[in-house]
């Protein structure tokens, strides 16, 4: 079981990553997975429910009850999809909006100094490494 030890490490970088970035984001009053939302829904004219649970990877209960709480925050507005009925359309509301544009670039900031101790040229093979092992979980999990 050569794999062990980097399988360890990857937990344990994803633990750290994520306590360090969910710092911040309590910080800006969110939770990780509202920020998850804001952030997927910024820079866009919305998304349907499905594809926003394919990109923040939330399962659908987890993502309901998500968008329940950021909409009474009046963070998002959910509208009937014009193009197909049985699906909803999710929408940042102004507030929403503003919320991405100061969070989000704050949050990248942030999280910068940690990642620029790395370097460009680790940060780039680290880049190739995870997608090499990201494709290889994929093409594992189709056989």
């Amino acid at each position: 079981m050569d794999f062990l030890p980097a399988l360890r490490e990857l937990v344990r970088t994803y633990q750290a990553f994520d306590a360090f970035s969910g710092q911040h984001i309590r910080k800006l009053g969110l939770t990780m997975s509202q920020f998850d939302v804001i952030a997927t829904l910024g820079n866009t004219a919305g998304m349907s429910c499905r594809d926003i649970g394919e990109k923040t990877l939330m399962v659908k209960g987890t993502l309901t009850g998500v968008l329940d709480r950021l909409e009474k925050k009046q963070l998002i507005t959910r509208v009937e999809n014009p193009h197909d009925k049985r699906s909803v359309l999710v929408h940042l509301t102004p507030a929403g909006q503003r919320i991405f544009e100061d969070a989000f670039p704050a949050h990248l900031a942030y999280l910068e100094p940690a990642f620029r101790r790395l370097g460009k040229e680790r940060l780039d093979t680290l880049q190739q490494e995870l997608a090499a092992l990201r494709q290889a979980l994929e093409q594992t999990g189709k056989s």
